[in-house]
């Protein structure tokens, strides 16, 4: 990966924390996450038109933002029940792992090849991910639909970035998040509906959406900086490894505001994670 590929990403990856974090904090994160997707998507309607951007380009990679929607439907519903029900130390670097999901997906059913210093760093940035969120006496097995809900989580995440790498290649960024978030909101409340028989408690930030504007900037930013790499070539295994770097960046809001202790393994596991997307960075 170029080094300004690894740059826009590692930034993504800062923020990524900040509004996910918002979320689990939330009374509701299922609400807030519906707020999320419909005010990212408001963003980038501002986007689309201050650029001039042509929304119906969309039409030649139609098939891919089908997958693109399915990948995210799966994963936004999946991930705000996670955060709801389980420890985000035992569950979120599962919903993390889409870069695995993505290597056998895309070398069962895409013909895609990897060199093996590739696969070596995307194994580093895994096991320096899970180490990082370690905690002794966790078990995952404690709670297994919870543990489903990671699993469906991580899936979604490795179907939609690969579908959006492909969609890249075609329109801009703003185009895709305008067409992906207002086709994903209304799936959301339907599977909430179907799943759940009411949609109570989705709806309660419309009192005061300005509260979450703020948080969807960042996500709006963090999700774009990704979609340009993506755009720019950048190879969708590598890009969602190298975003692993969310995990360290979270582990030190962890420790600097939430005084978590058990810094120095964590540190350690950090700098595995780090080894592994140097790795990725210089694989060619």
């Amino acid at each position: 990966m170029e080094p300004f590929l690894a740059l826009a990403v590692l930034i993504s990856a800062a923020l990524h924390p900040v509004w996910n974090a918002s979320i689990k904090r939330d009374a509701r994160p299922e609400g807030t996450m519906l707020a999320y997707l419909l005010l990212i998507g408001l963003i980038a309607v501002g986007h689309v038109w201050i650029a001039g951007y042509d929304l119906m380009a969309i039409a030649d990679v139609w098939p891919w933002l089908g997958i693109s929607w399915a990948g995210l439907t799966l994963y936004s519903t999946s991930l705000s029940t996670m955060l709801r029900r389980g420890d985000l130390s035992a569950y979120y670097p599962i919903a993390r792992s889409s870069p695995l999901f993505i290597v056998v997906a895309g070398f069962l059913f895409l013909g895609e090849s990897y060199s093996a210093a590739l696969l070596a760093g995307i194994a580093l940035v895994l096991a320096g991910a899970f180490a990082l969120q370690y905690r002794r006496g966790t078990r995952l097995f404690d709670d297994p639909k919870t543990l489903m809900f990671a699993l469906l989580a991580m899936s979604g995440t490795g179907i939609y970035t690969i579908a959006d790498a492909r969609i890249m290649q075609v329109v801009e960024p703003p185009v895709l998040l305008v067409w992906i978030q207002f086709l994903v909101v209304p799936s959301y409340v339907l599977v909430f509906r179907i799943t759940r028989g009411t949609t109570a408690g989705l709806f309660t930030w419309v009192r005061r959406p300005l509260r979450y504007m703020g948080f969807s900037c960042v996500g709006y930013v963090s999700y774009i900086l990704i979609l340009w790499a993506f755009s720019e070539g950048g190879d969708a295994a590598a890009v969602a490894s190298v975003r692993q770097a969310s995990i360290p960046f979270s582990v030190l809001i962890g420790g600097i505001w939430l005084k978590e202790q058990n810094m120095g393994m964590r540190l350690a596991a950090s700098l595995v994670l780090g080894a592994g997307i140097v790795v990725i960075v210089l694989a060619r």
